[in-house]
């Protein structure tokens, strides 16, 4: 019986991060999320589930700026990072997560390799600044 409750947590908190694609989502949101709408659920047991979830493939994990901690994105099969190179990029209005997979990126990548000898994470890394939705509405 224990384990049925188990997987109904891990069902909800997946169906959850899949409601809000695009956004990386701290483990006190998540937790918050889940209280409100009335699923118990402690703090570690989150930890533990988006552990599993992102060995299985089914979350992302970011390591979020300034030791923040990580933040975790469902991952949308139709807007996955499927390339070997993908940054990414985080809205700090909106907290949107786009991921950037571009060409120039990865002529950015190899010139750090080449010229600097330093190979970038293109899974941790990630620009953070206003995203084009944000933008527009700051200036309209």
């Amino acid at each position: 019986m224990k384990s049925e409750y188990r997987t109904r947590q891990r069902e909800e908190l997946l169906r959850y991060l899949a409601s809000v694609p695009g956004h990386g989502l701290t483990v006190s949101e998540i937790c918050t999320h889940m209280k409100e709408q009335g699923y118990s659920i402690g703090t570690t047991t989150v930890y533990r589930t988006l552990d599993k979830l992102v060995e299985e493939g089914e979350v992302n994990r970011y390591v979020a700026q300034d030791n923040a901690g990580a933040v975790y994105e469902y991952i949308d099969k139709s807007n996955s990072c499927s390339q070997p190179v993908c940054f990414h990029c985080k809205c700090e209005r909106c907290g949107r997560l786009i991921h950037l997979k571009c060409d120039e990126m990865v002529h950015v990548a190899n010139h750090l390799e080449e010229h600097h000898g330093f190979v970038l994470d293109p899974v941790r890394t990630v620009f953070y600044g206003i995203c084009g939705d944000c933008r527009a509405a700051l200036e309209g």
